[in-house]
């Protein structure tokens, strides 16, 4: 699994880890002028005001995006931690959590067991069939 990718720019930093991606597409979508995934590099923290970069990643279900504002910190966990199934069976997690050694405020979780990536939803099971 490639390691994570952190972009920088004033103000703000997102990182990237492609293993838990999902395509989701929350932040292609929420704020294409900063998440492209046809150029390179495709997220230019810098294209809109941090406090907006940072509310487009805390869409992405999967928490492959993350983010640290300059001064401000990281994300707040979500309390209490609520866990919400899909209508396809994925398990959507926020808040503060802690799968196997990961630290982590948003997680989707396999809910079908036939995940080759355990306990994070690959979306090669039926609970993966659908799309986001």
């Amino acid at each position: 699994m490639a390691p994570a990718k952190e972009y920088r720019a004033e103000g703000v930093s997102v990182s990237f880890d492609p293993g838990l991606c999902r395509h989701a597409a929350e932040c292609v979508g929420g704020l294409p002028e900063v998440f492209d995934t046809g150029r390179r590099p495709w997220i230019t923290p810098g294209a809109a005001a941090p406090e907006v970069v940072a509310a487009v990643v805390r869409r992405c279900p999967t928490g492959a995006l993350t983010y640290l504002l300059t001064p401000g910190g990281t994300e707040p966990p979500d309390r209490p931690t609520t866990v919400t199934r899909t209508e396809d069976g994925r398990l959507l997690l926020r808040g503060e959590l802690r799968i196997g050694e990961r630290a982590a405020t948003r997680a989707m979780l396999c809910g079908c067991g036939r995940t080759a990536e355990a306990p994070y939803c690959d979306r090669s099971g039926t609970c993966g069939t659908e799309g986001d």
